[in-house]
């Protein structure tokens, strides 16, 4: 049985969302800030993390910073009445997996879990059969290793989140492939409704930025006009 891990501080969000997850079959923890979210979520390695952005002590945004910071591959997805675009990007900068904005729909929270935890499983089957074969794609001086969560450039380690890193797996399993965006979402995300498809741009850049010399003339990663992503095979 999945565990689904809960910090807010809003005792009626907690009891709605306890709720919804228990019948769904999941078990359930949650905690009320963000010092004791930490310690809780250490104990109870639950299967995927829903975290409120405010917070009475640590704000969302740096909890999501210090797990990823620990190499804890936990799906987060956070949970706010913010919905700018802003926050979105802060959040999956600091390693978010996905952004539900209240109110929401008791349906669309489970669809995202279930997205998340099918995702998680898959991964999990991945990594193993990518341990085993330790597989490694080059171009260039790009180097991903398969299952490794460990990207290269020039010999330079390249720091990527959890979901970069697999978008940049997804694509360099076929390379010179064209991936279009709902390939993208339903492998990466689990499902093609379970992320906004703005989403994927959000990523792109920020891998860019950290794996071209160049970001708006990229080498590696490269857009397909109307069509998707591809990693290239070769450089020119």
């Amino acid at each position: 049985m999945a565990k689904i891990m809960l910090i807010d501080d809003d005792e009626g969000m907690r009891y709605l969302i306890e709720r919804i997850v228990r019948k769904a079959g999941y078990s359930f923890c949650s905690a009320t800030c963000g010092e004791e979210g930490l310690e809780r979520l250490r104990a109870e390695r639950p299967d995927l993390l829903i975290l409120d952005v405010m917070l009475p002590d640590i704000n969302g945004f740096e909890i999501c910073r210090i797990i990823r910071s620990e190499g804890r591959r936990v799906p987060i997805m956070f949970l706010t009445a913010k919905g700018d675009i802003v926050d979105k990007s802060v959040g999956f900068n600091a390693g978010a997996d996905d952004y539900l904005v209240k109110p929401f729909l008791p349906e669309e929270l489970l669809l995202r879990l279930k997205a998340h935890l099918r995702r998680r499983e898959r991964d999990a089957e991945q990594l193993e059969r990518a341990a085993e074969a330790k597989a490694v794609f080059r171009v260039g001086g790009f180097e991903l290793h398969f299952g490794k969560y460990y990207v290269s450039v020039d010999g330079r380690s390249v720091p990527l989140s959890s979901r970069e890193f697999e978008l940049l797996e997804f694509l360099a399993s076929d390379p010179g492939n064209v991936f279009t965006r709902d390939q993208i979402l339903q492998h990466v995300w689990g499902s093609a409704e379970a992320a906004d498809p703005n989403s994927i741009t959000v990523f792109v850049r920020k891998i860019r930025e950290k794996i071209e010399e160049d970001p708006s003339k990229p080498r590696y990663l490269i857009t397909v006009w109307r069509v998707g992503y591809k990693i290239a095979d070769r450089l020119p």
